[in-house]
């Protein structure tokens, strides 16, 4: 097993991996499997090796996307995106990396037609949109290769997709209507 492997297996049990000077600090809701625990230890230096050389792709992203608001974007909305984005970082970052989340993943937006019609938005497209431009003040409360699980107004969280996002549609375009 290596250190991108522990790190799954790690965030798959609900623990959020960070790096504390030359250590791991480590946040889980409930007592984690001593397996784990095992695992995290052993691995160790592979893993800090591993966080710390992630910070660079998704850091660089959102640094250009800070520099300016996208065109077909409200300000507001992306103010908001910028504060989502940094907290998310902060608490994520690394992991997200190790997990394999890109900047597509986490602030991508809809390529905009060549003449868009006045009203067009980019956020209007949901299968297009990354992670941070729909937290809107909610926190990222687990993350795995493929979802988020996203602090919902009730108890249930709400759960983001990478992969397989359904285009807003007419009721019945999506056999999913139907289950």
């Amino acid at each position: 097993m290596n250190a991108a492997e522990v790190i799954r297996e790690a965030t798959a049990v609900g623990i959020q991996i960070a790096i504390q000077g030359g250590d791991l600090l480590l946040e889980a809701a409930a007592p984690p499997p001593e397996a784990v625990i095992e695992l995290l230890s052993r691995h160790k230096p592979g893993i800090l090796n591993l966080l710390r050389s992630g910070r660079g792709g998704l850091a660089q992203a959102f640094a250009q996307l800070e520099s300016r608001c996208p065109d077909h974007v409200d300000v507001e909305r992306w103010q908001q995106c910028i504060r989502d984005g940094r907290h998310f970082l902060e608490s994520w970052g690394p992991q997200a990396e190790a997990l394999g989340w890109t900047a597509k993943d986490l602030f991508g937006l809809h390529k905009p037609p060549l003449r868009p019609h006045p009203s067009y938005r980019r956020l209007s497209r949901y299968d297009e949109t990354g992670l941070c431009w729909l937290l809107q003040r909610r926190r990222v409360l687990a993350l795995t290769e493929t979802t988020a699980a996203i602090q919902g107004s009730g108890s249930s969280p709400i759960i983001y997709r990478k992969y397989n996002k359904p285009t807003l549609g007419p009721l019945g375009d999506s056999l999913e209507d139907f289950v």
